[in-house]
């Protein structure tokens, strides 16, 4: 039978894996021992503030670890920041965010859900709602909450004290952010909490706070931010260097294959449900090169659509990658679009009108940028000059960049 020593050094070889940061390992460890022994699972927390419904995969790298917790047999605990949304976390932002109202919230938070079950074995997953709790407090127990520290400790917060010496407001309901969010911990007596390294101020506020209340403090987790596409930035919207959960198959696929190839281990230890030892092996593969880096990435791709559409389309979604990418050939399926509308008298049509017309561009001034820079193909002839009038036929393909692609009817 394998001893609890044995059994604790693996358990923490996957945990480490892909994290950034565990405060401190050492009660970590203690605390799996423990659990191994009594037969009792630890209670492992990630709050989730529900403010805005479009989620990308760097979201989801601490839901991925609270997924390999749930694998080794721990307790899953979702809090979804119902209350604490009210308020918005302040973390990494220049000025004091505006509330959202509860019904935002609570849309929001069904996006959520939908979501974290993508990763997590819903069966084995707790979600609550901090409003059980934080919405029964008493003023007088408010006080008492922020008896518990200081405003030179709330300025140690990077984007606190920024703001502070700029000369930015700063307002009083944002120091109860990170308050709360360490109440949700002694509420649920939470043993390990997850999240990313800019939630590092507020995890460790949990700590301080069970202490205070007489529980054993938590271990803070922290996931790395997850890079974007282009390999240097954080994943984000705004960048355009994102991959959406919510994207379609194809375009999933296709986002994966741009990836840098040093980024491609990354990815497989922060968003794949692959084995922590599997993933030792690819890695070994490459490193070898008894593994090419092209299949590599495709396993990547599949793994990351399997998530969020299934097997089946992520086998067409790289059959389709295959055909445009590889064999230069149109993909079966296309948005189509009618521009018998659009016609001049002599049967032409603007180039620059089709494509923002089929939403292959966003304006006018777009689309000659992308006719310019050599990324426009119509019957898979490149097309170079930004005032092209063109003639079009039914059946016929306009290609824009590498993945967009519009049927003429």
């Amino acid at each position: 039978m394998q001893s609890i020593e044995k059994a604790v050094e693996e358990q923490l070889a996957i945990l480490k894996t892909g994290a950034a940061e565990i405060i401190p390992e050492e009660e970590l460890v203690a605390k799996i021992g423990r659990s191994l022994t009594l037969g009792r699972p630890l209670i492992i927390k990630l709050g989730l503030d529900p403010t805005a419904p479009d989620v990308h995969l760097g979201h989801t790298v601490p839901l991925q670890k609270m997924r390999q917790f749930q694998d080794l047999g721990h307790e899953a605990v979702i809090v979804i920041g119902d209350f604490t949304g009210r308020i918005g976390d302040p973390t990494g932002k220049s000025e004091t965010r505006k509330p959202m109202t509860a019904e935002q919230l609570l849309e929001n938070a069904e996006t959520y859900k939908e979501q974290i079950f993508k990763i997590l074995d819903p069966d084995k997953t707790r979600v609550t709602f901090n409003s059980e709790w934080l919405s029964k407090l008493t003023f007088e127990d408010v006080i008492k909450l922020a008896s518990t520290t200081t405003v030179a400790r709330m300025l140690e917060r990077d984007d606190f004290a920024k703001r502070y010496a700029a000369g930015l407001p700063v307002s009083i309901h944002e120091f109860f952010y990170p308050l709360m969010q360490g109440y949700d911990s002694v509420a649920l007596k939470a043993d390990v909490e997850l999240g990313g390294t800019d939630q590092k101020f507020n995890l460790l506020m949990g700590r301080t706070l069970q202490k205070d209340f007489g529980q054993e403090p938590q271990v803070a987790l922290t996931t790395p931010i997850l890079e974007g596409l282009d390999g240097v930035q954080k994943m984000s919207k705004s960048l355009k260097n994102y991959i959406g959960v919510y994207e379609p198959a194809r375009e999933m696929f296709g986002k994966t294959m741009s990836l840098p190839d040093e980024l491609m281990i990354r990815y497989f230890e922060r968003v794949t449900k692959v084995p922590v030892k599997e993933i030792r092996l690819l890695e070994a593969g490459l490193a070898k090169g008894t593994i090419h880096p092209r299949d590599l990435k495709m396993r990547l791709g599949r793994e990351i659509v399997t998530i969020y559409h299934g097997a089946d389309e992520a086998e067409k979604a790289q059959a389709e990658f295959i055909k445009m990418f590889q064999q230069k050939q149109a993909p079966e399926e296309m948005p189509k679009i009618s521009v018998a509308h659009l016609l001049g008298t002599d049967g032409t049509i603007e180039l620059v009108s089709l494509m923002v017309s089929a939403g292959l561009a966003s304006s006018r001034g777009g689309a000659r940028r992308l006719i310019e820079q050599g990324g426009v193909r119509l019957r898979d002839e490149k097309v170079a000059d930004p005032m092209a009038m063109v003639t079009v036929n039914s059946g016929d393909v306009l290609k824009v960049g590498k993945r967009k692609f519009i049927q003429i009817m």
